[in-house]
């Protein structure tokens, strides 16, 4: 909660006004603290390491109240009661005490560190990091995801940090009358978005139910008041209803001797929000507004008493669920099964133990709830929550994973593939695997591990042989088929993956592939092209690989294997020339006689040294532009046609001789035959024509083929450019274009 200073040498009165103190929840003490912790926390060392944090806190928030008109360290109290009462560990109740020091006071990290230990002060390092982002000021949806991402990537190093932030959130939730209206609303926002879907994933029912209904009162307070309204009107019509019904219940277990209590509840008002306003369900068509629960001791016992409510009444079909043999992913159990009451009211009944029970209202933090005298271990705990909790380990996975994706890209793969999960699937082993709703089999394969959904080949659910396009349910059990010959991904799987973590995954995995095919492509060209200048001065393949290796050409150039040596021959750097030249492998060239013009024609781009006025032309075969390394071949009746000399068609040719390019060539152009590889889409040829038309390169002679066997495109188009450097520009425009992978000269 926010305080009335800013700055931390400032000490303010309280405001006096008619807001109720706490938020109209009792307020605590230190000692109701103490209380809660030492009934399980039995170590002296330990009950001392809370309350000096304690006194640390009151300490340093000394003469600063909150907005409310309370003094501060009142927030702090109350956060650790709350953690207290999920029985969290000392570490975790310190960090409660201390989770605003930092962040308000010129307490460090290193302070808490020397008199806490590494383990509070990582806590409480966290929890600051999340608390400086400055939640909910700026209302841009870019930078609301960033905030929104780094509380995440915070939570997931550590859940106890996760469980004193939701308790800091509820605290604020509780008093936050004492801000303005607006403030109120952003919180709330932030909290539906970020907060109960964290809570709700750890299956802490009683966090997560309060801090959804306090957000919805201050964001929908016209419907929230209606909602409330109709709950009370309803729990006074049935009042005598439930109350018939639970003794009937009661008679019958007594009878059959099976130990119970009992109790009923009202569902939320968020939950029933969300059916009446998001899933358009009227108010009398809610059965479960109002629930009996029956609490017995054994799962032995629940199927018993099920057994006796659906002999006594009728039960509505298709509304029993059993929780107890296929838990939800937050771990909770309980049967559900809806019941027509002697009077005509339909009620749901809940049927779960002790264990289930405490479950089901505290989640993550019943279940590793510390345990004094056990060796307690931070580290172990947060690896068997990733172990027990699958979706934590995806969650955790995803946090890391996610980091160059946008921040509205990582929050929307959460939302979709980890707060959203609706269908749970087995393994043939019996592990539950949780899915959204439309998810595939072959978004079952790469939730399993990625080098199953690289190799998957198909899939067989429920023992009957399905595609990897073949969509889930719940219930199903999924085994995936791989093959080491399997083509692995491909573009038509981008349409088949449903989740966002297959997805990435598949696209990483496509882009991996086109890298190695470009890699393989750049390397024989590169290889290919050096061979061609070695047949010219009469050495083979062979011969010129043991030269190369003779020579030492790797360290000669600063490489380490050949492949990366021809990858960089093919980019001309060095030109293959340039290697034979350097080797001192170049033959001596014979003299030509060349025909010369009596006209003083000096139109031609390129000049032959000792010669002038030859009749030149640019080889249509190879288009050299300059700056291109060129070489003259002499043709009866044409004079000299310039190509480039890597060439294939003047290799190995007598007929050549030396020609260079004019010093200055004004404003001219010249066609360059250029080739584009792709993944085919919509609209890509008018992507790349748009890049061109942005850099002013004129275009002719565009022609586009499907490469046979993938789903990737070759284009094939003539540019004018003055010069090679104006050239690597076009390169460099084209290449940015979404899915163009790369860009060569033709017949280079």
């Amino acid at each position: 909660m926010e305080k009335n200073n800013k700055k931390k040498s400032q000490t303010t009165t309280p405001e006096t006004g008619k807001l109720l103190p706490n938020g109209g929840y009792p307020m605590h003490t230190f000692e109701d603290v103490r209380e809660k912790y030492c009934a399980y926390i039995f170590n002296p060392a330990d009950r001392e390491m809370i309350h000096q944090a304690y006194l640390l806190a009151e300490k340093k928030h000394g003469g600063i109240f909150r907005k409310s008109g309370e003094p501060y360290i009142q927030h702090p109290i109350e956060v650790a009661y709350i953690l207290a009462e999920l029985q969290g560990g000392p570490a975790t109740l310190a960090a409660g005490f201390l989770h605003d020091t930092v962040e308000d006071t010129d307490l460090t990290v290193e302070d808490i560190r020397g008199q806490f230990g590494d383990d509070v002060a990582f806590l409480v390092d966290s929890l600051t990091k999340i608390q400086r982002m400055k939640l909910s000021h700026r209302t841009e949806e870019d930078f609301e995801a960033e905030d929104h991402r780094k509380i995440f990537l915070g939570m997931a190093k550590d859940v106890r940090v996760i469980l004193v932030k939701l308790a800091d959130r509820l605290h604020n939730l509780r008093t936050i009358e004492a801000l303005k209206p607006e403030r109120q609303r952003a919180l709330s926002q932030e909290t539906l978005d970020v907060f109960t879907p964290i809570a709700h994933r750890l299956g802490i029912y009683a966090m997560q139910s309060e801090m959804e209904d306090l957000s919805l009162k201050r964001l929908e307070p016209e419907k929230y008041a209606e909602i409330v309204r109709l709950l009370d009107q309803k729990e006074k019509d049935r009042t005598s209803s439930v109350r018939a019904l639970e003794k009937r219940i009661a008679d019958l277990l007594f009878e059959k001797n099976i130990p119970f209590r009992m109790e009923s509840r009202v569902k939320s008002v968020y939950s029933i929000y969300r059916k009446m306003y998001q899933k358009h369900h009227a108010f009398e068509e809610i059965y479960d507004v109002l629930a009996v629960r029956v609490i017995t001791q054994t799962e032995m016992n629940c199927y018993e008493i099920l057994g006796i409510v659906h002999a006594t009444y009728t039960p509505v079909p298709g509304r029993f669920k059993d929780y107890i043999a296929m838990p939800k992913s937050n771990m909770y159990q309980s049967l559900h099964t809806t019941i027509v009451s002697g009077d005509g009211n339909t009620y749901e009944v809940q049927i779960r133990t002790e264990e289930m029970d405490e479950i089901a209202e505290r989640g993550v933090a019943a279940h590793w709830r510390y345990k004094d005298g056990s060796n307690y271990n931070a580290k172990a705990e947060q690896k068997d929550i990733e172990d027990k909790l699958h979706w934590f380990r995806d969650f955790v996975s995803m946090s890391g994973e996610k980091e160059d994706d946008t921040a509205k890209e990582y929050i929307d793969s959460l939302s979709h593939d980890i707060f959203s999960s609706s269908v749970y699937v087995f393994t043939p082993m019996g592990k539950v695997v949780d899915l959204p709703s439309g998810a595939t089999t072959l978004d079952f394969a790469y939730k399993i591990h990625s080098k199953v959904g690289d190799s998957a080949v198909g899939a067989t659910v429920n023992g009957v042989l399905v595609p990897l396009s073949y969509e889930l349910k719940t219930g199903d059990i999924c085994e995936i088929k791989t093959s080491k010959n399997s083509a692995g991904p491909n573009a038509g799987w981008l349409d088949i993956a449903k989740t966002s973590g297959a997805l990435s995954k598949i696209r990483r995995a496509i882009q991996k592939k086109n890298a190695d095919i470009l890699r393989a492509s750049q390397i024989e060209k590169g290889k290919e092209s050096l061979l061609d200048s070695f047949r010219q001065q009469g050495i083979g393949e062979g011969e010129m690989m043991k030269i190369l290796e003779e020579k030492d050409v790797l360290s000669l150039y600063g490489y380490k294997e050949f492949d990366d040596f021809f990858i960089s021959v093919n980019n001309r750097n060095p030109a293959p020339l340039a290697v034979i030249d350097r080797l001192g492998l170049r033959k001596k060239e014979k003299a030509l006689h060349i025909t010369k013009k009596s006209s003083k024609d000096d139109k031609y781009p390129v000049i032959t040294p000792g010669a002038s006025n030859v009749i030149s032309s640019l080889a249509k075969c190879c288009t050299p532009v300059p700056g291109d390394d060129i070489i003259g071949f002499i043709s009866k009746g044409k004079g000299v046609i310039v190509h480039r000399k890597s060439c294939t068609h003047v290799q190995n040719s007598e007929r050549l001789l030396p020609v260079e390019w004019k010093e200055d060539l004004g404003t001219s152009t010249f066609p360059c035959a250029i080739k584009i590889f792709a993944g085919d889409r919509t609209s890509l040829i008018a992507d790349i024509l748009n890049a061109l038309s942005a850099k002013k390169i004129p275009v002719q002679d565009i022609k586009a083929h499907v490469m046979k066997g993938t789903s990737n495109v070759s284009i094939t188009v003539t540019v004018y450019v003055a010069n090679l450097a104006k050239l690597d520009d076009v390169f460099a425009s084209i290449k940015a274009v979404k899915g163009v992978y790369d860009v060569t000269r033709n017949n280079s």
